[in-house]
């Protein structure tokens, strides 16, 4: 056999080989491109479950965290609201005008995250809010206790009707009283099983928790000089 015959025979060969190869690799793209077809509506199922996982994490105690929260807020903003018409000192005006801005905005973004749920939205205003997150006039109360730090109405028409230092003592007490017991509403959502795990709550309370707890040392301060200003005279 001359060798050009030999070397047609040996390419032929070749051919039969790489013919079945490329079958099977043409048969592997069919299919993969069969699962690529059908990715569409994996895809979709991830991403249901992925907008689930972020929708599904909180729970009744969150929703009754920030709808009692707003309550407790808006009674705060009242008593803040009351210092430039009741002679309060230019210290006290500043605290309770940044506690106004601070806490406004706050209402804001818990009404937001309730909305967005489609959770029963408390309007802001004062009430008299209950542990339950219901508001209820003071008749209405019965047995059931006001949240945590929450003012009596007898406490608020005391307030009311002090003026000038003595309003500036008993706005720091109150105010003082008020922010301790949203410390405690921060500890009860955190102790509650699988609370205070949306993003959103979770950020919302512990920068809460941080920013009452620098008011109250900051209103201690004020509070002792209010004192000792007092006894001096």
């Amino acid at each position: 056999m001359t060798p050009a015959r030999m070397g047609g025979i040996t390419a032929l060969l070749a051919a039969l080989v790489v013919a079945p190869c490329s079958a099977r690799r043409a048969a592997a793209q069919s299919v993969t491109t069969q699962s690529s077809a059908d990715a569409p509506g994996e895809a979709a199922a991830i991403a249901k479950a992925r907008a689930d996982s972020a929708r599904l994490p909180y729970t009744k105690a969150d929703i009754d965290f920030m709808q009692g929260m707003i309550g407790h807020h808006a009674q705060a903003i009242v008593m803040a609201k009351w210092a430039p018409t009741h002679g309060a000192s230019s210290s006290v005006q500043t605290l309770a005008a940044r506690i106004i801005n601070a806490q406004q905005d706050e209402i804001r973004t818990m009404q937001q995250w309730l909305r967005d749920r489609q959770q029963q939205v408390p309007d802001g205003h004062a009430g008299m809010m209950m542990m339950n997150g219901s508001e209820m006039s003071m008749g209405d109360m019965k047995s059931e206790p006001l949240m945590p730090g929450m003012l009596t109405d007898a406490q608020l028409k005391e307030l009311d009707a002090a003026r000038g230092p003595a309003f500036d003592r008993l706005f720091l007490r109150d105010m003082i009283q008020h922010h301790e017991g949203a410390i405690t509403m921060v500890k009860n959502l955190f102790d509650t099983y699988g609370a205070g795990q949306d993003e959103l709550v979770f950020k919302f309370a512990t920068d809460a928790n941080v920013d009452q707890t620098t008011e109250i040392a900051r209103m201690q301060k004020m509070l002792v000089a209010e004192l000792f200003g007092a006894a001096s005279q």
